[in-house]
């Protein structure tokens, strides 16, 4: 039986079972079970070529966003209209066969946008050219799901499950729950707070799918079977979304207001260009980058081209990794202007976080 046969069955064998308190640990182990068939099929066994990383498209930029959704929802119009960069459109489905990059300029960064074929339901399980599109979503810093306004819901949950079965978690956290393998000693489960549905025996039999019989697990959050499964896997990566809502030229205002108010959307029209500005808004909140203007010595900032960096790393070593990697060795300390100190300037070390539009000036050892 091949790897997809295996996986409709115990698909089917999750529906057909009752969810309660009595199945929990049946339903914790058929996921589990289900996980790992998915892992194979990201990751074939054996050797034989490497694996399948999809399109080859150069990384530059200081982000990168990815267009995903069906055939036909607009996703090479949106390009077209805000980069630039032509992108085959035509009223037949199919029309994008590979990746087309285009780049923008937004508040100082340069944000490399992918324009990704069209992906249909079972992508996950390699029909299409799903599993290419999707490695290629699992390397971009935000995902825009573009869908149609006229069936967004059940676009969306099918879109949804294609990524989410390849590893992709959309707008969630890491789960807060800590996982160290040992050599002896059994399972160790320690909780500080009151769990719905882990307990010790569900938490064992999970591990004992992977073949693990000695761990520690601390559970800081109320966490799911699921939660758990991912942390074993260990390949998993959480990704901020934006649905972009296209078409919003064929339905009424009052829908329009209703659509609104669903978290994480933006209803646009990329034939007409409305509401551009909402969603490059949306997408730089998203993005969460941090951008640094330099000083030299006795002149201005240079306000005209900032170094950007990612939230979370916004160290000062990593503002001089980014503008030279020896400039660290050299260092000795940065005067820094701006909301991330008490004082303007003030003196920090290599370990300050910096915050958005801080101004550095960074003074050398004297050799």
């Amino acid at each position: 039986m091949g790897v997809l046969e295996r996986i409709a069955d115990i698909e089917a064998e999750m529906a057909r079972t009752q969810k309660n308190k009595a199945t929990a640990k049946h339903v914790g182990l058929l996921k589990a079970q289900l996980a790992k068939l998915r892992r194979e099929l990201i990751e074939p066994k054996g050797g034989g070529g490497g694996k399948g990383e999809g399109f080859d498209v150069a990384k530059t930029g200081d982000a990168r966003i990815g267009f995903v959704g069906f055939p036909s929802v607009g996703k090479s119009t949106l390009l077209t209209n805000l980069a630039g960069v032509y992108s085959e459109v035509a009223a037949y489905e199919f029309t994008t066969l590979t990746t087309v990059p285009g780049v923008i300029r937004y508040k100082g960064a340069k944000i490399q946008l992918l324009d990704l074929p069209g992906i249909i339901e079972g992508a996950k399980d390699g029909k299409g050219r799903g599993k290419q599109v999707i490695a290629v979503a699992r390397t971009c810093s935000l995902i825009f799901v573009v869908l149609d306004v006229l069936k967004p819901l059940h676009h969306k949950k099918l879109l949804e499950h294609e990524l989410e079965g390849f590893g992709i978690r959309l707008n969630k956290k890491p789960p807060n729950i800590t996982f160290k393998r040992k050599d002896k000693g059994g399972v160790n489960l320690q909780t500080t707070c009151i769990q719905s549905e882990l307990d010790l025996e569900t938490v064992k039999s999970i591990l004992a799918e992977y073949k693990i019989h000695n761990a520690d697990i601390v559970l800081r959050e109320d966490g799911t079977v699921d939660d758990l499964i991912d942390l074993i896997e260990g390949n998993r990566v959480y990704v901020p979304c934006i649905y972009v809502l296209n078409k919003i030229d064929q339905i009424s205002i009052e829908e329009l207001n209703v659509i609104y108010k669903i978290p994480h959307c933006v209803p646009i029209s990329a034939h007409h260009k409305w509401n551009f500005d909402d969603l490059l808004e949306r997408m730089w909140e998203y993005l969460q980058l941090v951008r640094i203007y330099t000083k030299p010595k006795g002149q201005l900032p240079d306000y005209s081209s900032p170094v950007v960096l990612a939230n979370g790393l916004s160290s000062i070593e990593d503002f001089c990794c980014r503008l030279h990697r020896t400039i660290i060795k050299e260092f000795k300390y940065a005067l820094v202007w701006g909301s991330s100190v008490k004082h303007n300037p003030q003196k920090v070390g290599k370990d300050h976080l910096l915050n958005d539009e801080d101004v550095v000036q960074i003074v050398k050892k004297v050799s």
